[in-house]
């Protein structure tokens, strides 16, 4: 056939002519597809080839390890006690707002009422250069209130009061987190304040691992770390908090108990315990260079670690130095 070629009768004018001429097309483009068919099936196989030889090397390069942009990460199988991936974990760093996590732990563990109303004095004001904070001098909350505030939006006064509060004072909180941290094992950990805004706070991803165990243990702390929104009164305003990990609102993520943690020092930073194909998860990301560079690196271990626990039940990775 030759195509390309329309009879004269289908070039002259009016509608029906029109249709003959669009048909004589359809026919002409019908007959090169079927030209180009011949040689289609050895295209088609290449192309199956290609794909599954990309999907096999993307496979092992994901199961090789995670390209993760955190400086210092670890990776725990805390069902089995395994690392499954370690990188700087024994290099002790600032760590910012995971200091919050240590505080809340003393606090509960002192067994202060939770419903007991406690004020923001200029104490809690005075806590160091670069402390954010919405809550006003003067604010009454609840204990209770102080701990959501301090776990869900890494409140710096909340966690302040708190602590201002323990008993025997400001200083024998901070004595009670340092003896807490020997007693976890926590071998390269200082506390020097409750909040986390001084560089002198330091500790390193396997110590941290066992406070994120330990605090995923505390029924106060699994709530309000996990919380997604609270909003409280302070004075003639609503004051509403969101939670600083962004992990916590998505629903194909469970997540048991987390904190996130951010000062110049430190880089941004994120710990959690996670439920992840029928297994506890702990994941300790230090040092991130971006503020949502610590939730792609979450999503890159969770990826990564569905396909270890895919191909080996368990399996341990060298630290790296």
């Amino acid at each position: 056939m030759r195509t390309g070629f329309l009879p004269k009768s289908a070039m002259a004018r009016g509608p029906r002519p029109r249709l003959l001429a669009l048909a004589w097309a359809c026919l002409a483009l019908t007959a090169a597809a079927a030209c180009a068919c011949a040689a289609a099936p050895l295209h088609l196989a290449s192309i199956s080839r290609y794909h599954h030889h990309y999907i096999h090397h993307r496979h092992r390069r994901l199961a090789a390890q995670p390209r993760l942009r955190s400086g210092e990460a670890l990776v725990l199988d805390a069902s089995h006690g395994k690392v499954l991936y370690a990188r700087r974990a024994d290099v002790p760093a600032p760590i910012a707002s995971i200091s919050k996590l240590m505080t809340a732990l003393v606090v509960a563990e002192a067994r202060q009422p939770l419903d007991q109303r406690l004020q923001v004095t200029s104490a809690d004001r005075a806590i160091g250069r670069g402390a954010f904070s919405r809550l006003a001098v003067g604010t009454r909350l609840t204990r209770a209130q102080l701990f959501h505030l301090a776990l869900m939006s890494s409140e710096n006064r909340a966690a302040h009061a708190l602590a201002r509060n323990y008993p025997g004072g400001l200083a024998a909180c901070i004595r009670a987190m340092n003896a807490k941290a020997r007693a976890l094992g926590m071998a390269h950990t200082h506390f020097v304040e409750p909040t986390g805004l001084s560089s002198h706070n330091i500790s390193t991803p396997h110590d941290l691992a066992k406070l994120v165990m330990a605090a995923a243990r505390s029924p106060v702390i699994r709530r309000y770390s996990t919380s997604r929104g609270y909003t409280i009164r302070s004075g003639r305003r609503l004051v509403a908090y969101h939670n600083t990990d962004l992990l916590v609102s998505r629903p194909s993520w469970h997540i048991v108990v987390q904190k996130t943690g951010f000062t110049d020092a430190a880089g941004n930073c994120l710990v959690m315990q996670a439920t992840i194909d029928h297994r506890s998860v702990v994941m300790v990301l230090l040092d991130s260079w971006g503020k949502y560079t610590r939730v792609a690196d979450a999503r890159r271990v969770r990826d990564w670690v569905e396909t270890q626990l895919d191909r080996h039940p368990v399996r341990q990775v060298a630290s790296r130095t």
